[in-house]
């Protein structure tokens, strides 16, 4: 389920508002891609912010998309794995 939220979100360029441990976090999503020990991660943007963090799957919950707060990207969209 997170990943397809995930895949919409980067594809229609929504930012996303998401609970991380107990910080709530706003990203503009880019990349989704799975760690050498297994474990799921998305790449994003910090929303009002030039940093680039990575997000384990396993700490986010309580996602929203927020449709109506698009974004144009700063560095080019990778094909994402699933």
């Amino acid at each position: 389920m997170k990943t397809e939220i995930f895949k919409s979100a980067i594809r229609n360029r929504n930012r996303l508002i998401f609970l991380y441990g107990l910080d709530e976090i706003q990203i503009e999503p880019y990349y989704i891609t799975i760690e050498k020990n297994g474990s799921k991660v998305i790449y994003g943007k910090v929303f009002q912010s030039s940093e680039i963090k990575k997000f384990n799957y396993c700490k986010i919950a309580n996602i929203k998309v927020l449709e109506k707060k698009r974004f144009s990207p700063i560095i080019p969209i990778i094909q994402m794995a699933s």
